[in-house]
């Protein structure tokens, strides 16, 4: 499975951006898909998380209420994180990753995930 995350960018604090996630590879749309940011001297910190069929989001407390996430299993199974009301705190490399239900875990918990992407930079200014 390759992941490939866009969207990120410089934004002032209260803007908005929407991260993409295009995933490609075999049974990637049966695959649960998350959001992790990352920033450095810092652990990986959970973001988002969303069950393959959709049916399921899990959030962080930071995020919860300021970001949706959603997946379209039909546009190239792609997984979007929509996030407003940004905060100079959000500024972190933005990882997706894949989750193939075969660790089992936390949604929460980056060993969960099987496949990452190469990150995407995000940028609050304040």
């Amino acid at each position: 499975v390759q992941l490939q995350a866009s969207g990120g960018g410089l934004v002032q604090a209260g803007g908005s951006l929407r991260l993409s996630c295009a995933a490609s590879g075999r049974t990637s749309s049966s695959y649960a898909m998350g959001w992790f940011r990352q920033v450095p001297g810092k652990e990986r910190e959970f973001v988002s998380a969303i069950s393959w069929s959709g049916g399921y989001t899990y959030y962080s407390d930071s995020v919860k209420g300021r970001c949706t996430i959603s997946r379209d299993n039909n546009a190239q199974n792609t997984v979007y994180l929509q996030m407003n009301s940004l905060k100079s705190e959000d500024t972190a490399v933005y990882y997706c990753a894949a989750d193939s239900g075969v660790r089992g875990g936390s949604y929460f918990y980056p060993g969960r995930y099987d496949y990452w992407g190469q990150g995407t930079q995000v940028t609050v200014s304040s």
